[in-house]
């Protein structure tokens, strides 16, 4: 299909534009049972212990920051690229990326454990970790010059500062050029987009380090940034196709995402769950190849006990499954396919946060390591995370409701309708 002939335009008020009615009705429900979920869970947690609870709650926030920050990097290299395919699935992508403004409230628990805690979540906050560990005293003072509560409390908000910026600048471009019909607003946003991504970059890259590879206080690896980040992007293009196709099936965007979209959409999550997998291995690659206990440690914990089955879990369901479920045209071609495949690998992403920050726990009394806490860890962090992401949902409806589900007066809009894969 070439652009002249591509579907007429709908007008910017048509109902196709909307958040449909039975979409809207779900915010409150699903704010209200998200927020008693994730209190629950958190309780539930604490009953294994005090450290297992706090994991189970971190497990869920990283997860979904993973989901808004990924979404945030979509918006930013669309418009550094000029893309048109995306036009009418990026403000799915801008309504999720508006979610790190919540996230950063419900980031203030973390920052209590840091304060009242002494050690309950991060080890390094407690004052006899090095004794206790029998820690060389020079390299933990070295440690120490970065993990403090206080300037990790300060670098926490640096990081929501700048997500938060970059998400709100925009947001509100785009919904402003819904009002006004402005080109230039296009032109700025673009602009803009390059030294964005290199604040978003530092940001995400720092976060990783500190929010989840400091849980391992002795334990490095550069790549660990790039580890989070490639699950993050992956689960964000997995976020869209889900959106898109409930979007499609309440009735809105029904001629404007079409068959063209979901493919490419489904080439991004084929090409990063390949992606996510070489930075895995290189990862494990280099450690193993480097053998250097306080690096191979991390590993080690979690090939013991049941994480070694998750470690497996990873291999062939985070990877091995999906590329080869995801490697025909003709599964990519099929919007319901691709919108399985979207909800598995966002299971998968979520197995993968869990398997990064859970076996840091303090074990129980008597255990030689942290386990998945029984029956009542499991479902603790499944509350937690199901809890967040229902109650993030419900907030991103309710702003949903004040705008319209795709950019309709962006430049490119009519490209995008018309789009049409090679």
């Amino acid at each position: 299909m070439s652009e002249h002939d591509a579907p007429t335009v709908k007008t910017a008020d048509d109902p196709a534009f909307q958040l449909p009615a039975s979409l809207a009705a779900l915010s409150l429900p699903l704010c209200l049972g998200g927020l008693a979920a994730l209190v629950v869970g958190w309780a539930l947690g604490h009953t294994v212990n005090a450290s297992f609870g706090m994991a189970a709650y971190l497990t869920a926030l990283v997860y979904c920051v993973t989901l808004a920050v990924g979404s945030l990097f979509f918006v930013l290299i669309q418009h550094l690229c000029r893309a048109g395919w995306s036009v009418v699935v990026r403000r799915i992508a801008e309504l999720i990326m508006i979610m790190i403004i919540p996230l950063a409230v419900l980031f203030i628990p973390i920052i209590a454990s840091l304060l009242f805690g002494e050690g309950t979540l991060y080890r390094w906050d407690d004052p006899n970790y090095a004794v206790d560990n029998h820690l060389p005293m020079a390299a933990w003072a070295e440690k120490t010059r970065w993990l403090t509560p206080g300037w990790f409390t300060i670098r926490a908000i640096i990081y929501f500062a700048i997500w938060s910026a970059l998400a709100l600048y925009y947001y509100r471009g785009s919904v402003e050029q819904d009002q006004t019909g402005d080109k230039s607003v296009t032109d700025r946003l673009q602009y803009w987009s390059g030294p964005a991504v290199m604040l978003f970059c530092g940001a995400t890259s720092f976060a990783a380090f500190d929010w989840v590879m400091s849980l391992a206080p002795m334990w490095f690896s550069t790549m660990f940034g790039v580890y989070l980040f490639a699950g993050s992007v992956l689960a964000a293009h997995c976020l869209l196709a889900v959106g898109a196709y409930v979007l499609q099936e309440q009735g809105a965007l029904r001629d404007e995402v079409t068959i063209e979209h979901y493919h490419d959409l489904g080439k991004y999550m084929f090409g990063f769950v390949f992606f996510w997998t070489y930075i895995s291995f290189s990862q494990y690659l280099l450690i193993w190849y480097g053998n250097i206990p306080e690096e191979t440690e991390w590993f080690w914990h979690r090939q013991l006990g049941s994480w070694g089955a998750l470690a497996l879990i990873l291999i062939f369901f985070h990877w091995m499954l999906p590329f080869l479920g995801l490697l025909s045209r003709h599964v990519r071609r099929n919007p319901t396919l691709v919108f399985g495949w979207a909800v598995y690998l966002l299971l998968m992403h979520f197995i993968d946060v869990y398997w990064m920050i859970m076996p840091e726990t303090q074990p129980v009394e008597g255990a030689e390591y942290a386990s998945m806490g029984g029956v009542f860890g499991v479902v603790s962090s499944m509350l937690c995370a199901g809890g967040m992401l229902a109650l993030l949902t419900g907030v991103m409806l309710r702003v949903a409701q004040q705008t319209r589900v795709v950019a309709v007066q962006d430049p490119r809009l009519r490209e995008s309708i018309a789009f049409e894969n090679i």
